[in-house]
């Protein structure tokens, strides 16, 4: 396996992970920030590595394992961070359904590749509004500035939610024949 641009991107986005925690911890007034501005450049670097492997035909086998598990990991870090340090039923009815959507995709992706349907549960555009909001959610959490922050983030989650629940119910729709149909193994 070559490295390309893509890989490395995603390979800094699970190294920026453990920095992400240390700063959420720290015990000063801006640890806060510092997390916020730590997850939101692993986030650019998850955009930035999409578009770049397309643009540059940097597409890999590695690429499309890693990509993926360095997303999946930086935001349940980031919801696991936030419902620790909120402790609250709000915030962690939210988190659980994301992390749990997140391996019931994942298994249904891994499932339907195996049977060769693996395009029937491609991302949709909903999936795609639900990360930006999720994103956006999270940001906001785990800077929390102010009580507006605070709010903003509370909204965005519980509308990142809603948007959990449609994605995942799309995806089971489209897999719905193949999971429900008898074979005889």
């Amino acid at each position: 396996m070559r490295l390309n641009i893509p890989n490395i991107l995603s390979l800094i986005r699970l190294f920026l992970i453990p920095v992400f925690v240390i700063a959420f911890y720290l015990p000063y007034s801006w640890s806060p920030f510092a997390a916020a501005v730590v997850f939101w450049v692993a986030g650019v670097t998850d955009w930035l590595d999409g578009m770049l492997a397309r643009k540059l035909k940097q597409t890999s086998r590695f690429g499309a394992f890693i990509d993926p598990v360095a997303d999946k990991v930086l935001v349940a870090t980031a919801l696991i961070l936030i419902t620790e340090h909120f402790h609250s039923f709000w915030i962690t009815v939210p988190a659980v359904t994301m992390i749990a959507r997140e391996i019931i995709i994942s298994a249904l992706r891994e499932w339907m590749a195996e049977i060769g349907k693996r395009a029937s549960v491609a991302v949709s555009w909903v999936g795609k509004v639900k990360t930006m909001t999720q994103m956006l959610a999270l940001f906001a959490l785990i800077w929390r500035y102010d009580d507006w922050m605070i709010w903003l983030g509370y909204v965005a989650i519980y509308i990142a939610t809603v948007l959990t629940y449609w994605s995942m119910g799309q995806y089971l729709i489209a897999a719905k024949s193949d999971l429900l149909s008898a074979d005889n193994q």
